[in-house]
């Protein structure tokens, strides 16, 4: 815990991945509510098969699911997706003629039945 997952579309070309990588780890292990930045594990996924809408029109997302155990204020978790979104738009490539659609998400896990331990 937390979990960071980036899933992109694979017609976002150049997409900065070790920048975002961390840029975005910098901006969540930072925040109050992640006691221990080692604990923090984000991963990159491209997309390469995705249909947006119906329109066969040049489209291309970035997502962010943030999961966290339970308990978080919904004002923490409202400045977690704003840093994430702020990272993302800076970096995100911005191909001419596509429409590239941002979002991010925080999932909560449920604590009593989450299990995590260092080998």
């Amino acid at each position: 815990m937390p979990h960071l997952t980036i899933e992109y579309t694979d017609n976002l070309a150049g997409f900065p991945e070790a920048e975002v990588l961390q840029a975005v780890n910098a901006a969540v292990a930072s925040h109050p509510q992640i006691p221990e930045e080692a604990d923090l594990k984000t991963r990159l996924v491209r997309v390469s098969r995705f249909e947006i809408g119906t329109a066969p029109a040049n489209r291309a997302f970035i997502h962010a699911q943030l999961r966290l155990l339970s308990g978080r204020s919904p004002e923490a978790k409202k400045e977690l997706t704003t840093r994430i979104a702020d990272v993302l738009r800076r970096l995100a490539p911005r191909p001419e003629g596509v429409l590239v659609q941002l979002s991010a998400e925080i999932v909560d896990m449920d604590r009593p039945s989450y299990s995590k331990e260092r080998l």
